[in-house]
């Protein structure tokens, strides 16, 4: 029983983790339409800038605080320079390439500014654990995850659910031509949007790279796919989905891991599973809700 409490428990360490990168899958799917690809490189590189700033003496939060506003005005310039001239009147398929190019180019180009060795990322959170019962303890860094995570999903609410900026962005990706009808600049909402999910990014990128031993430039790789089944599992337009799908996937992830010997090595398969059976059987994910077109 204390095994399994305690890959539980490992679970939601990790949950939280692909919950907080599903979250800038799905806020940037919301907010723009698009399946951005290199949302783990993006991700990846800020985690690098947060590290480097740590490395000159400046606090964790801080470094990670300067990473996620440096990761926003970032994300809207790819958006504006990169995403909309291949988006505009053009294929949906040139923005999945462009995403693609800038997943290898910010791999890259974290290991020429920042080097092939692993390195170690400072800790916000306390050490130690806290004894549950069965012998079981509880990580105080999954606390703060947790944490974390439960600011950021009020945060976003509050945003797309009681601001005008957040009825313009949802305005624009649920029909951008009515929303330029009421005089919404269709375009800066696509680039809040990114700059939002790339601020996101940077504080998930911190966070796990903080909770590993040591972290390189495939830190986010694996995590990418994980957050994609989560994504894909809660619904891409769903935030709640986006959480509790996260969790799913982090636990599920963490006892087949112990109890299925034959997948250990190959713990991709579940993901890419769940993603296969909710294409098939659900496209629209747990929470998505389904939309109806008249032809």
């Amino acid at each position: 029983m204390q095994l399994f409490i305690e890959q539980v428990l490992n679970g939601v360490g990790n949950g939280v983790v692909y919950a907080s990168v599903a979250l800038a899958l799905v806020l940037i799917w919301r907010t723009t339409g698009v399946l951005n690809f290199a949302q783990g490189e993006m991700a990846l590189f800020s985690t690098y800038v947060s590290w480097w700033l740590t490395t000159s003496g400046m606090p964790v939060f801080a470094a990670i605080g300067i990473s996620m506003a440096l990761s926003f005005v970032a994300g809207a310039v790819i958006e504006r320079t990169l995403i909309r001239p291949v988006e505009v009147g053009r294929s949906p398929l040139n923005v999945v390439i462009v995403t693609l190019g800038l997943f290898l180019a910010f791999n890259s180009l974290a290991q020429l500014v920042f080097g092939t060795d692993p390195q170690k990322m400072p800790s916000p959170f306390p050490r130690g654990s806290i004894d549950l019962v069965a012998g079981a303890a509880l990580r105080k860094d999954t606390i703060g995850l947790v944490v974390v995570l439960v600011a950021e999903v009020a945060l976003l609410w509050l945003l797309l659910q009681k601001t005008r900026l957040g009825l313009k962005l949802r305005a624009v990706a649920s029909n951008p031509e009515s929303a330029r009808l009421h005089g919404i600049h269709a375009g800066r909402m696509l680039m809040v949007g990114w700059a939002m999910a790339a601020a996101l990014g940077a504080l998930a990128g911190s966070l796990v790279a903080s909770e590993r031993t040591g972290f390189d430039a495939s830190l986010m790789q694996t995590i990418l796919v994980f957050a994609f089944a989560a994504a894909a599992l809660g619904g891409f337009d769903s935030l709640v989905g986006a959480i509790v799908s996260g969790l799913i996937v982090g636990v599920a992830n963490a006892l087949t891991i112990q109890y299925v010997s034959w997948l250990q090595g190959i713990e991709l398969i579940l993901p890419l599973g769940l993603i296969l059976a909710v294409l098939v059987i659900r496209p629209t994910g747990l929470f998505g809700r389904r939309t109806v077109e008249r032809v």
